[in-house]
């Protein structure tokens, strides 16, 4: 590795040598803001005649001594490609201003000086040879007697408008004079010598953050000849970069799914700032047998998140219909068992009856879970493991049984505990992406003429109103009043839709349900839709009648959202528990336990607390090391100052002189700092 101060236009006048960005760099992603800072450093420094040099970061590239077909030298750049993109669409902007006004000598010494190589064939001229999306981008912005329009996602055409509308008459020369005094620290690297790839991991560039994807994408790209490289991008990794990305926001969510990938392969869920670490650790020799059947597989499974992402694109309208309702409940931390389920469906192994089926339990499964306020954390374990548990001969009825298997705060909500919970909730007050979910499938069941609640106008109605008008205090109990304002008023016997909201308004029930203004047919009385039926009927609006109304409805609920019709079968010698929901263990033995889905044939607690705790050091020693919970466990690597010494690892131990109720203790305290409660369950002999 060789590193040096350059100017930058000494650099970018390099005669003969072409900066290739390769097919692994992101794309230009440099925004307004970024271009803004660096025109405002140019002029600033540009004017400042006391300063001579100002730094702006390095540019890393792989100097192979290849030479293209034209003799040109070709500089792989692998680091620094923002920078150096911006910096050349300053230089056309500057050339395009002096050929518009008739600086023909500057503007042909800017052209052939740092934007081509004169002598190379025409298809080589560019020194800068972008990525393919941004090639067109560049060459049109480089024609001077070209119209510059927009080009697809490239950035090109958005910041060259934007320094050409900068640049004068009057500040060009200082401008000018701004460029040749940017410095860079210029790092070339030998593929022979160095490692390109640790290199750039461990560089701390100014320019926008490399995502988990980024990382990745250059891990699998960065060795591999450009032919090679080529190849593999444009079968691979552009068909999932293309599958996953959200259209709605138009956002990549390529780190997302390479995260959901290794949560399935691994049954392990990487944290948000180590799918890359977690990616090398699992395939730790790129380009080869085991990292291309990966990608192999990650191609195809993008063709499945695509649709899981943007339901839109699936063509089967039953299935693409449960899609939208699995995406207005966000639940993405079902994606690593829905990705295989729906490949399954898409190879033709399920029906697609059995596969709208698995999506209606997944919904039922975290929408009873979501009434009773279960936690949310312990869905990730549950969907990380549960694609394993899928019976081929019983798809269906295996992943029903394993989800009712549950116990503790992994269980399936029963209808009793469901219905009461649903009768108190307040449902109002829930994310308007989730109430939109209730209301759609309260109403459309079984409803062959679809209605779209999601249309302007139609909004969640309080048949007691929120601000009642005063002659509700004498339609009205005192003490249904109290009960109506504070109690029972964002609960579902109390909530309604409707397309007459505002004129509704706090009026009275009776006038609410026979509004007829100007033949407008506002009241509950002429509504088509389910929710607005039992209304129609209805003289008063009391306590009684929101009760009866939640009961009504409470009906539906559990048809639309049902509890599976499995026979579980208990272990009659008792059931596996949770340890936070297990007794207290003194003076009882384990007939076994299961730890992170797998198996422990131990009978003691201490054994089990030394196998358990000896997984996570390993796993996770940062965890331990100088913590809370190292000093908890009294972690130390001096057996000496312990009463009885527990070896958990190599040279490390922990105090084994206390009883089993504070050994579970403390392996409760560790699995819960570590956000793993749900991981550990024992069964009593």
């Amino acid at each position: 590795m060789k590193a040096a101060e350059t100017r930058v236009d000494r650099f970018l006048a390099s005669s003969e040598t072409a900066f290739a960005i390769p097919v692994y760099q992101r794309n230009y992603d440099w925004s307004r803001v970024q271009c803004q800072q660096l025109f405002n450093d140019i002029l600033a420094i540009g004017a400042d005649e006391t300063q001579s040099g100002h730094f702006i970061g390095s540019i890393v590239y792989v100097h192979d001594d290849v030479y293209t077909a034209s003799g040109l030298r070709e500089l792989t750049i692998i680091d620094g490609q923002q920078r150096l993109t911006t910096l050349t669409l300053t230089y056309i902007a500057l050339y395009r201003h002096a050929a518009a006004t008739g600086k023909d000598q500057q503007a042909q010494r800017i052209h052939k000086t740092f934007l081509i190589n004169e002598f190379a064939e025409d298809s080589e001229k560019l020194k800068l040879k972008p990525t393919e999306n941004n090639k067109v981008a560049l060459a049109q912005i480089m024609d001077p007697k070209e119209v510059v329009k927009a080009s697809g996602y490239s950035r090109l055409v958005e910041n060259f408008r934007f320094f050409e509308s900068r640049i004068t008459d009057a500040n060009f020369e200082v401008i000018l004079r701004g460029l040749s005094k940017l410095i860079f620290v210029d790092i070339a690297l030998d593929r022979q010598k160095d490692n390109p790839q640790r290199i750039f991991e461990s560089l701390n560039s100014t320019g926008l953050e490399l995502s988990q994807a980024d990382l990745i994408r250059n891990y699998i790209l960065m060795g591999l000849p450009r032919k090679e490289q080529e190849r593999v991008f444009r079968n691979y990794w552009e068909p999932i970069e293309s599958n996953a990305r959200n259209l709605e926001v138009n956002e990549s969510r390529v780190s997302d799914f390479i995260r959901d990938f290794l949560t399935l392969k691994q049954k392990d869920i990487p944290n948000k700032n180590a799918v890359y670490n977690k990616f090398k650790d699992r395939y730790p020799v790129p380009n080869s047998p085991e990292l291309s059947a990966a990608l192999e597989e990650l191609c195809e499974f993008s063709q499945v998140y695509a649709r899981l992402l943007n339901p839109d694109l699936e063509t089967d309208p039953a299935i693409r219909r449960e899609l939208r309702y699995i995406r207005s409940l966000e639940v993405n931390v079902a994606f690593p068992f829905l990705m295989p389920v729906y490949r399954d469906f898409t190879d033709g192994d399920i029906t697609r009856e059995v596969f709208s089926a698995v999506l209606r339990l997944v919904q039922s499964y975290v929408w009873r879970r979501f009434i009773l306020g279960l936690p949310t954390n312990a869905l990730n374990k549950i969907f990380m493991s549960l694609y394993d548990r899928v019976d081929p001969e019983e798809y269906l009825v295996s992943i029903e049984r394993s989800l009712m298997q549950r116990t503790g705060s992994q269980r399936f909500p029963r209808d009793g505990e469901v219905i009461a919970m649903l009768r108190d909730k307040d449902i109002y007050s829930t994310k308007s992406r989730t109430r939109t979910y209730f209301f759609d499938r309260l109403e459309n069941h079984n409803n062959r003429e679809l209605v779209d609640i999601t249309v302007p106008g139609i909004t969640i109605e309080h048949i007691f109103p929120q601000n009642p008008e005063a002659g509700w205090r004498s339609a009205v109990t005192a003490e249904d009043y109290t009960l109506l304002s504070e109690k029972y008023l964002n609960t579902i016997g109390n909530l309604t839709l409707s397309g007459n909201n505002g004129r509704l308004g706090n009026k009275l029930f009776v006038a609410k349900r026979d509004m007829n203004e100007d033949g407008g047919e506002q009241g509950y009385r002429f509504s088509r839709l389910w929710l607005n039926r039992d209304l129609q009927s209805l003289d008063e609006w009391d306590v009684k009648q929101v009760e009866k109304r939640a009961n009504l409805i409470s009906k539906r609920f559990l048809e639309v959202w049902p509890a599976p019709a499995v026979e579980v079968v208990k272990d009659e010698g008792g059931e596996e528990v949770n340890i936070f929901e297990a007794e207290e263990p003194r003076f009882k033995r384990l007939e076994y336990a299961v730890f992170l889905g797998a198996r422990l044939n131990v009978t003691q607690v201490s054994k089990l607390y030394v196998e358990v705790l000896e997984h996570l050091l390993q796993a996770q020693p940062e965890a331990f090391q100088g913590t809370k919970l190292g000093d908890r466990i009294q972690l130390t690597s001096e057996p000496g100052t312990l009463r009885q010494a527990l070896q958990v690892g190599e040279g490390q131990f922990v105090e084994g002189n206390i009883d089993s109720t504070n050994k579970f203790e403390r392996l409760k305290f560790a699995l819960s700092e570590l956000g793993i409660e749900e991981e550990l369950s024992i069964k009593f002999a």
